[in-house]
């Protein structure tokens, strides 16, 4: 059965930094699409990053180039490093997963709902 189990997140000052791991079993992971997804209470679910099994990689327009995705097909993880956070950012950060085949167009990010798996979620909190 599929699992994620996010870790990571925790309480920041305006301009610091988080690294948010996922902990993939369950299922094959290199040939999944992955991603972070957040919910900012009284918003809906949006797409942060996601990735596919060729590595294409695309960020959702806030992330202003502050966040960076990487996975590692053998540990079976995928990290978000978040720098320069802002009080914005604040909310539940939630590690996905979607079926086989899939691809990211650079540029587009999933709507949550098309996502097939997910953790958790880990709370981020940051402080002005």
């Amino acid at each position: 059965q599929a699992q994620l189990v996010e870790s990571g997140g925790g309480s920041v000052q305006a301009g610091g930094s988080l690294r948010l791991s996922c902990a993939a079993s369950g299922f094959y992971f290199p040939a999944w699409c992955l991603g972070w997804f957040r919910q900012i209470p009284g918003a809906e679910r949006e797409g942060v990053a996601i990735i596919d099994p060729a590595g294409t990689i695309s960020y959702g327009e806030f992330t202003t180039g502050r966040f960076t995705l990487s996975k590692d097909d053998v540990e079976e993880t995928l990290v978000l490093q978040m720098n320069n956070l802002k009080p914005e950012d604040a909310g539940t950060y939630y590690c996905a997963a979607r079926k086989p085949t899939c691809n990211v167009s650079p540029g587009r990010v999933w709507g949550y709902y098309v996502m097939d798996r997910w953790g958790q979620g880990t709370q981020v909190t940051v402080s002005s």
